[in-house]
């Protein structure tokens, strides 16, 4: 079992328990799923890019990515419906909190200039949302090796009722949220 894990159920579950006075072990709010998802326009030109993208997001989330297309044509853009212009990850149960503890213990810390993360990206139902400007951020991504530096969002989806009660989870999780 996941260290994250092991400190949500021994030290998160009682304080959030004790502070929002939840009378059922199933009202405490948990974290449901995190999903990544890195948007290539790049690769309608180059195909390579989609490639080399879905291997490093494989690295990163240790689970393979699927390659998402697009839904209209713009013309604009010169996009036709059906193109690949990213991939995407859903991470849940060990892989979720490996990857959540990387996250907050690694590759935030990494971030140049880095105060914390915006406590504003909730959405009103108590998930959280956060951009990436550079994947190199990540341990197991090889700096010399990459093509191009690309961004990633990342989405963690919760149990909770309202943005109170996920921020404070995600607090107690250890997300360094900007004062």
């Amino acid at each position: 079992m996941s260290q994250l894990k092991t400190f949500y159920v021994e030290q998160v579950v009682p304080k959030l328990k004790e502070k929002f006075n939840f009378s059922n072990f199933h009202q405490i709010p948990k974290i449901d799923k995190v999903v990544l998802n890195m948007g290539l326009g790049d690769a309608i030109q180059n195909i390579k890019i989609l490639d080399s993208a879905v291997e490093e997001m494989m690295t990163i989330a240790g689970q393979r990515p699927v390659v998402t297309r697009a839904k209209k044509s713009i013309a604009a853009f010169k996009l036709r419906a059906g193109m690949p212009i990213g991939c995407m990850v859903t991470l849940r149960r060990d892989r979720m909190f490996d990857f959540l503890e990387k996250l907050v213990n690694v590759a935030l810390p990494r971030v140049r200039d880095f105060r914390g993360v915006s406590p504003k990206a909730f959405d009103g139902a108590g998930n959280y949302s956060l951009g990436i400007k550079e994947h190199i951020i990540f341990p197991e991504i090889d700096y010399d090796k990459i093509d191009q530096i690309k961004g990633m969002n990342i989405s963690i989806v919760t149990t909770a009722k309202n943005d109170v009660e996920g921020r404070e989870l995600l607090a107690l999780m250890g997300m360094p949220f900007r004062k």
